[in-house]
């Protein structure tokens, strides 16, 4: 949605995104990026296929805003639950 306001923003020709995720859980020891060393990490294999007669710099750009968009940021960065019972 946040690939889909920027190019309407920008007047961009952008006819179709279509994302596909992966969800699978690694070894945190296998992931050479990740702080966390200790247990099982979830990670998410992203693919974004744009449809349109957009040239390699819009494309680029997009992929960028992709990053930017509201879930993105809150799946990478530091969560935390609070849980209270309620009667």
């Amino acid at each position: 949605m946040t690939m889909r306001l920027y190019a309407d923003r920008k007047s961009l020709p952008l006819d179709r995104v279509t994302v596909t995720l992966k969800h699978s859980k690694i070894y945190a020891r296998d992931c050479a990026e990740c702080e966390t060393r200790d247990g099982m990490l979830d990670q998410i294999e992203r693919e974004i296929a744009m449809d349109g007669a957009l040239d390699a710099e819009q494309r680029k750009k997009l992929m960028e805003i992709a990053d930017k968009c509201p879930v993105h940021r809150t799946l990478t960065s530091e969560i935390r639950i609070v849980t209270k019972a309620v009667d």
